[in-house]
């Protein structure tokens, strides 16, 4: 068993590798719904990563910034996911989370898209989000992040790889797009309703 800790000194005892997310359904099922990011010990955690030992544990919804943030994120990922169904063969950078939403670095190479393509985009976005897709974190060598985005041609991507210390990279995937990212993420792209 480990001791979780909430803000307000509460101390609740749960199972090795619970999730925030079984946290919060283990206090209400309505809180569960409206958490979207936790902060475990000091480190912004998505809903279902494990956590295995004695935590200080906050859970996040909308109103607060780690909320939005993550929430923003993972819009990026899915118009990332949305643009690379519609235009194959364009290139990322990055996609981080802003003060009031989100942005993707994106090279388009000798395509251009105008003011017309972008409710094309809000609508594929929208589709995509109806599917429910989950966001799954995996952790590989950095080798293997290298090889997988060398693979793509991914050009920024392994020059964003090539600067990170050695050892585990993580990547998250949604539908079939997968991104170099820490992140956390949401659940899944359910709660994305409006873009």
């Amino acid at each position: 068993m480990i001791k979780i800790t909430f803000p307000d000194g509460n101390v609740k005892e749960f199972e090795q590798g619970i999730s925030a997310y079984e946290i919060a359904m283990s206090i209400s099922p309505r809180l569960a719904a409206d958490v979207i990011v936790a902060t475990v010990n000091g480190e912004i955690y998505d809903l279902d990563r494990k956590i295995n030992a004695d935590a200080q544990v906050k859970l996040h919804k909308w109103d607060d910034i780690e909320a939005k943030k993550t929430f923003w994120h993972s819009s990026s990922h899915l118009m990332a996911e949305a643009l690379e169904a519609l235009y194959p063969g364009i290139k990322f950078g990055i996609g981080p989370a802003i003060d009031n939403g989100f942005y993707y670095d994106i090279d388009f190479g000798e395509k251009t898209i105008t003011e017309a393509d972008l409710a094309k985009v809000e609508n594929k976005m929208l589709e995509l989000a109806r599917q429910k897709e989950t966001f799954t974190r995996i952790d590989v060598p950095k080798a293997e992040a290298m090889e997988r985005f060398s693979a793509k041609g991914e050009t920024y991507k392994c020059e964003l790889i090539s600067n990170l210390e050695d050892g585990t990279i993580s990547f998250y995937t949604n539908g079939n797009f997968t991104d170099l990212c820490r992140g956390p993420d949401l659940r899944d792209s359910s709660m994305i309703k409006a873009i």
